[in-house]
């Protein structure tokens, strides 16, 4: 009897840096950093800043890699290309690659371009993110001293906390998660990119389920959190990575994972889903996993919390939209991400476990095909694919009509022959709530020599049963 599957992904395995990393090498590969089209992007990958230019007469001051204390004009177009290379020289230096810092940077030139160096107060402008080349979507207040030393604050207290759970212990008792909760209310950018940075390092430390989570989300920051999520034109990409991942810890812990479903955390992320679909359609390859990786774990965790019969209403979306964005990211992380896929499979899983209505919508829309040309990824991507399978065929014979007759007992005659325990596993349960529901599809089987197949799993002691069991059930149909 097939047994729905939900489950949780862990903060273990790929997480924010590694995404980053695997971005640096594939840009290095292709040459160089590829250029976004759409009006999504994200030029802040990197965990050391680089250090800002400041214009001065005709050419402008950038600090290279020479003797201390030594500054050197350069042009314009040199300007960039130093920067890249005293950024990188900072990645060789730092350890451990969590650290961020602001390694060179001049503390009096705003990462703003838009916002002068001496606006009167109130003026307003609209800002820009360093090396993003994108528009930022918050407008930018002046900056003065204050708000650079609280972003330079908030970047060293990140680091600080990744390295000692000394620092930890004493900022706890002194009120560092108040102290977060009343950073977020700045109008600055970069101030909460910092603040999302620090707080997430503190939500990954060991003892955050413990002794930080129920803190934080005792406090006002996670309705913060996911007001910084919301999608519209106020939506800036750089913050929303930082606290989609404070996001990620908190829901992996499972504290309180039913807080964030009444604060509105399905309906904020579903919707962001959809967006990231239409982000990705727009534009060939701009940083956008780094936002839909913990986007779709946060999703499928909190599904795990949710009831059965509030999923769809919590959302507030049809289900085929859900579906339809969900297959459009998979396809895209085929392409640049195939390490991805498990993570939108995982929701799929999730989404397919307990609701008839996000199955008929895989079915309504023809996704059965391209599902099983996932098959040969990998044998995890096979076994989640299998898994969502068995999700529709457990839903009855209205469902398997849809599966068979189709490519289905093809792939799965191919999946038998695979060498991987649970890949062929998974496929007998599928085949075994095919015939039970189908069971014209057992005699099909039968003319294409799945008796065979099944023969080379009958000494494997996690199989035989199953197998022998299958054999039964295709021999007396």
């Amino acid at each position: 009897m097939w047994l729905r599957r939900q489950g949780c992904l862990r903060p273990a395995g790929c997480g924010v840096e590694e995404l980053r990393r695997r971005r640096r090498e594939r840009e290095a590969g292709a040459g160089g950093r590829a250029a976004s089209t759409g009006g999504w992007g994200y030029g802040g990958g990197d965990r050391v800043r680089r250090p800002s230019d400041r214009s001065r007469g005709s050419g402008s001051w950038v600090l290279l890699p020479r003797s201390a204390g030594s500054f050197a004009p350069s042009t314009a177009e040199g300007a960039e290309g130093a920067a890249a290379d005293q950024q990188e020289a900072a990645e060789r230096r730092r350890p451990g690659g969590r650290r961020r810092g602001m390694c060179g940077r001049d503390p009096w030139a705003s990462r703003d371009p838009a916002v002068p160096a001496a606006s009167p107060a109130g003026d307003r402008g609209k800002g820009e993110r360093a090396g993003s080349g994108q528009p930022s979507s918050r407008l930018a207040a002046p900056r003065d001293a204050a708000d650079l030393h609280l972003e330079l604050c908030l970047y060293t207290l990140g680091n600080l906390i990744v390295e000692s759970e000394a620092v930890r212990r004493q900022l706890l008792p002194q009120g560092i998660v108040p102290a977060l909760a009343a950073c977020v209310q700045s109008p600055h950018v970069t101030v909460l990119e910092a603040l999302g940075y620090a707080l997430s390092q503190l939500l990954q430390a060991k003892e955050a389920p413990e002794k930080i989570i129920p803190s934080v989300l005792g406090s006002t920051l996670p309705q913060h959190m996911l007001q910084l999520l919301q999608p519209g034109p106020k939506l800036n990409f750089g913050v929303a990575v930082e606290f989609a991942w404070c996001l990620h810890y908190i829901t992996c812990s499972q504290v309180n994972n039913a807080l964030l479903i009444t604060h509105g955390a399905l309906s904020t992320l579903g919707l962001l889903l959809l967006d990231l679909a239409g982000a990705v359609q727009r534009t060939e390859d701009a940083g956008l996993e780094l936002l839909a990786c913990p986007v779709l774990r946060c999703l499928s965790n909190l599904l795990t919390e949710a009831a059965v019969g509030a999923v769809g209403e919590q959302m507030q979306l049809r289900d085929e939209r859900v579906v339809a964005a969900l297959f459009i990211l998979l396809q895209f992380f085929l392409q640049k991400q195939p390490s991805l896929l498990p993570e939108g499979l995982w929701l799929l899983n999730n989404l397919t476990a307990n609701s008839p209505s996000f199955c008929t919508s895989l079915l309504s829309l023809d996704l059965i095909e391209p599902l099983l040309q996932l098959l040969p990824v990998s044998n995890v991507v096979s076994v989640l694919v299998l898994t969502v399978l068995c999700n529709v065929a457990e839903k009855g014979p209205a469902y398997c009509q849809h599966l068979w007759p189709g490519p289905l007992l093809c792939s799965l005659l191919g999946t038998l022959a695979f060498s991987d325990t649970e890949v062929v596993g998974q496929s007998l349960e599928l085949l075994q709530l095919l015939f039970l529901y189908r069971p014209e599809a057992a005699q099909a089987f039968l003319q294409q020599s799945g008796l065979q197949a099944l023969e080379r799993h009958e000494k494997e002691a996690q199989l035989q049963d199953r197998v022998h069991a299958l054999q039964q059930t295709a021999l007396h149909r």
